[in-house]
């Protein structure tokens, strides 16, 4: 669980743009970017290099 005012503040360091709670896979996910940012005991890694690209099905999905 991340904390809602936490969510508020972070964005994307690509884009800027806000970021979603994916809970099932504890990941902060950009739309506009199309990146998931992991979460690893409870700290979000928001770095472009340890993110992973949403797949096609994923982007449709959101």
């Amino acid at each position: 669980m991340i904390d809602q005012k936490l969510l508020s503040i972070l964005v994307c360091p690509v884009t800027k743009a806000p970021l979603e709670y994916d809970k099932e896979n504890q990941e902060l996910v950009c739309k506009a970017s199309g990146l998931a940012y992991p979460i690893r005991d409870g700290i979000p890694v928001m770095l472009e290099t340890q993110a992973r690209h949403l797949t096609e099905e994923e982007k449709q999905k959101r």
